[in-house]
């Protein structure tokens, strides 16, 4: 019999699962590998490097879009004097450490500002070719490397001219928090620039001195390895199916020193999203290397690794019973019922079935017992007395029967494997409030807060900035009159400013002029031109909102209240218009996505009457954040020394622990005071810290085993419980005397082969009933002959020559016909 299917490979595989879930278990919940370091504080690290990454990116694509831009706007005027240039451009952009403009004919010096700028480095290459005025990185007769960024100053009837702006590829000026440093480190493993290291001089020990000297080697010794690892591809630098950082980002460890270990994060300088826009820093092969000493924590605890061996122990324990169980009440039985069933078809009536004791294994052992009896009163039993000792035996096995069935046993391994997955998954490792957050992580969410806030302040000021750009290019024309045709176009005195509004010709270039900057930059939904009375004249994009020209209102706020989107709005005076004022409104979307940044959780941006207008996560309209976050945000207010300084909490409530920060807008630009907090909420259990990462292992495990229990135990119900359920109700049927349903089998297994038998039984018990008809049949015919031979003559019937007849009947077993003929005494008449 083929057993490829039934109870036996369920049971196996229930072993072998149990098997592998122990030794799972005993691998994950017991003995590990003890890190100096937290996992948290690693991960920590690597989100400060790519943050930093992020920014790095953000000011090098900046500059190089801002002085193309320039140039293009001034290519499209007059002839502006090259000193004039580099003034207007170094007010506007504070961003350059060295400009200068060269004459492409002649090889002249026109005009310089700022640091000497080398130009041994141009050639032919860098001004033609697929990569021609693509950003250089250059270094200096004093040692240090400067990026150059160049663009062409195009007039007609005039030979070209070449702006070239110089600035250096040291860290964001960013909050880097005690104790941390960064570096900018080139492909070869070249530091750049660096921040964050205290100077050797202001030093007052040795031990000071000794530990910043080990901090600078770290650094170099860290520096090479992340440059190594950011050659790969960052697709196959990342997890398959990972998501985040666009870029090749890790964390690295490296020496201990006086009881702490050098931890860095890595992050390479990368697009946004290279899918969309291209980014002319990503190119560069720079990588941000981000460097903090913590102390030194072993991760593992006493206990440890006995609970994990117990607990694969007990499954273990569990698992075996639970397949004893399987064995004993549903496979033995089973294979007994195949043994009997089998014996049966094959005519061994003489020994009595051996009837399990409950469910439906008792059943179907009854119902054999039945067709047993009544199949043996062909071997010389009386067939009433048969059929009572059936029907007694039936009435015995019903009365024996336990109506759990075979469902009994597979609740019962159910909630054996449930006495080890419900503590392992939910009990046993449950955290509380009392979970040990390191301080590093709460050092750097206000840290990380803080630099989200950097971030979002120079993005506004960046967009403030273009509009001024922009709105001196409006006022162009005016400009342009009232220098007799040597004006910039990119700044004005306040002198020549007029009281008339842009006219109809100026606003049709106004308009056109407005609808490339909103092409070209995707952080407005909207750009206008408001005059001194209100009224809005050249506009592009959305419909625009109103705009109040007060000089006690800042350049940058927010309006909208009451509406289903806060409006945020910057503005620039427009020059030679007086009262004109160009406004741009910038997307919520935009802010959105500045905010969203992994590790960091919820992060909200309040105004300064604490209202949301702008989160990572989704948010109402000026709605006011939860009660914890609206006292921090009152605490960042509050100015200490020279202005309101960032902080953070460790918050505990019940079972629940989170970690918040704030950090107020602060700097310089035209957003330094508008009073903007950014805050951040993350949940502890985030972290990559111990507790929480054996609780979510324990959870894996149990719903692990859960897995295990039901794929096992529903395999068993479909494939041998349900089928033996079926079984059971039409071996009743057959036992009770239905022998025309003919019974199929639907698996080629133990209940199968019980089923086949039972089939043959059928047959059998059909012809046994055919040949009970054919033997009552003549019974009955020779009575009735017998007696009417009697009335006939009183003496018998007898023949022509008077002899004595007897009929015979008899049945012919193959073809089920009756044969009725005379046989002849040969005693009669000496015949």
């Amino acid at each position: 019999m083929p057993l490829l299917g039934g109870i036996r490979p369920p049971i196996a595989l229930l072993c072998v699962l149990v098997l592998a879930l122990a030794g799972l278990t005993a691998r994950v919940l017991g003995p590990g590998k003890d890190m100096v370091a937290p996992k948290a504080v690693l991960s920590s690290q690597q989100y400060f490097a790519e943050d930093g990454a992020i920014a790095l990116r953000a000011s090098i694509d900046e500059r190089v879009t801002d002085l193309q831009r320039t140039a293009a706007a001034l290519s499209s005027g007059g002839p502006v004097k090259p000193e004039r240039i580099l003034s207007d451009l170094g007010r506007t952009y504070q961003k350059w450490t060295g400009t200068t403009v060269v004459d492409l004919q002649s090889a002249e010096v026109l005009a310089t500002r700022g640091e000497t700028i080398p130009l041994g480095w141009l050639d032919k290459d860098v001004l033609t070719g697929g990569q021609a005025l693509t950003p250089r990185m250059v270094r200096l007769e004093t040692g240090d490397v400067r990026l150059m960024t160049m663009a062409v100053l195009d007039w007609k009837d005039r030979p070209q001219q070449l702006l070239v702006a110089s600035s250096s590829l040291s860290v964001p000026a960013i909050n880097l928090g005690p104790f941390r440093s960064m570096a900018v480190v080139a492909r070869d493993g070249e530091i750049l620039g660096t921040a964050g290291f205290e100077r050797a001089e202001a030093l007052n020990s040795d031990q000071e001195r000794q530990e910043l000297s080990f901090l600078h080697k770290q650094m170099g010794l860290l520096s090479d390895r992340a440059a190594a690892k950011t050659e790969q591809h960052p697709v196959r630098a990342k997890e398959p199916g990972s998501r985040g950082y666009p870029g090749v980002s890790g964390s690295l460890v490296g020496g201990e020193y006086n009881g702490r270990v050098a931890t860095a994060g890595y992050a390479s300088l990368s697009s946004s999203n290279p899918d969309e826009k291209q980014s002319v820093a990503a190119g560069l092969g720079l990588t941000v290397v981000a460097l903090l000493p913590v102390v030194q924590q072993p991760t593992g605890e006493q206990g440890r690794e006995l609970y994990g061996l117990a607990a694969a122990g007990v499954l273990v324990l569990l698992g075996l019973l639970a397949a004893g169980v399987l064995w004993a009440t549903v496979q033995r039985p089973l294979l007994r019922l195949f043994l009997e069933s089998r014996r049966l078809a094959r005519g061994d009536l003489t020994r009595p079935v051996t009837v399990p004791r409950w469910g439906e294994a008792a059943r179907i052992g009854a119902a054999l017992e039945r067709l047993r009896r009544r199949l043996n009163t062909g071997a010389g039993e009386d067939p009433e007395e048969s059929t009572d000792s059936a029907d007694s035996a039936a009435g015995s096995g019903r009365r024996r029967r336990i109506r759990v069935g075979g469902r009994g046993p597979l609740a019962l391994t159910a909630a054996l494997m449930l006495l080890w997955c419900v503590p392992v998954g939910l009990l046993l490792h449950d955290t509380d409030g009392s979970v040990s957050v390191p301080t590093t992580m709460v050092n750097d969410q206000r840290d990380r807060t803080d630099l989200i806030a950097d971030r979002l302040r120079r993005a506004l000021n960046e967009a403030q900035a273009d509009l001024v750009s922009t709105s001196r290019l409006i006022g162009t024309d005016v400009e342009n009159d009232n220098d007799n045709g040597t004006g910039t176009g990119t700044g004005t005195d306040e002198d020549d400013r007029t009281d008339d509004g842009i006219g109809a010709t100026d606003g049709e270039a106004a308009t056109r002029l407005l609808e490339e900057t909103l092409d070209k930059h995707t952080r407005y939904r909207a750009l206008y031109v408001v005059d001194a009375d209100g009224s809005v004249g050249a506009r592009a994009g959305s419909e625009p909102h109103t705009w109040n020209s007060g000089k006690d209102l800042p350049l940058v706020r927010v309006s909208g209240h009451g509406g289903k989107e806060p409006v945020i709005q910057a503005g620039a005076p427009v020059p030679g218009h007086k009262g004109s004022t160009l406004v741009g409104e910038i997307r919520v979307e935009f802010l959105n996505s500045l905010l969203a940044r992994p590790g960091l959780g919820e992060v909200r941006v309040v105004d300064s009457e604490g209202l949301t207008i702008a989160a990572s996560n989704g948010f109402l309209a000026f709605e006011k954040p939860p009660a914890d976050l609206t006292d921090l945000v009152r605490a960042a207010g509050v100015r200490v020394g020279a202005g309101p300084v960032e902080n953070a909490l460790l918050i505990r409530e019940g079972n629940a622990v989170k970690v918040a920060a704030a950090a107020p807008f602060s700097g310089g630009g035209v957003t330094a005071d508008i009073g903007w907090t950014v805050v951040s909420r993350q949940d502890a259990e985030q972290f990559k810290i111990a507790p929480y990462e054996r609780e979510d292992r324990s959870v894996l495990a149990g719903m692990l085993g859960l897995a295990a229990i039901i794929l096992v135990l529903g395999w068993i119900y479909l494939v041998v419980v349900r089928p033996l359920r079926a079984l059971a109700t039409g071996a009743e049927k057959l036992a009770d005397g239905d022998l025309k349903t003919v019974l199929y089998p639907r698996y080629q297994d133990e209940v199968g082969a019980v089923v086949r038998s039972l089939e043959l039984l059928r047959q059998q018990a059909q012809a046994h009933r055919h040949n009970q008809q054919a033997r009552t049949h003549d019974n009955t015919r020779r009575t009735a002959a017998t007696r009417s031979g009697v009335d006939s003559d009183g003496s018998g019937v007898a023949d022509s020559d008077g002899g004595d007849v007897d009929i015979a009947v008899g049945h012919d077993g193959v073809h089920g016909s009756y044969i009725v003929g005379r046989v002849v005494d040969s005693n009669v008449g000496g015949r």
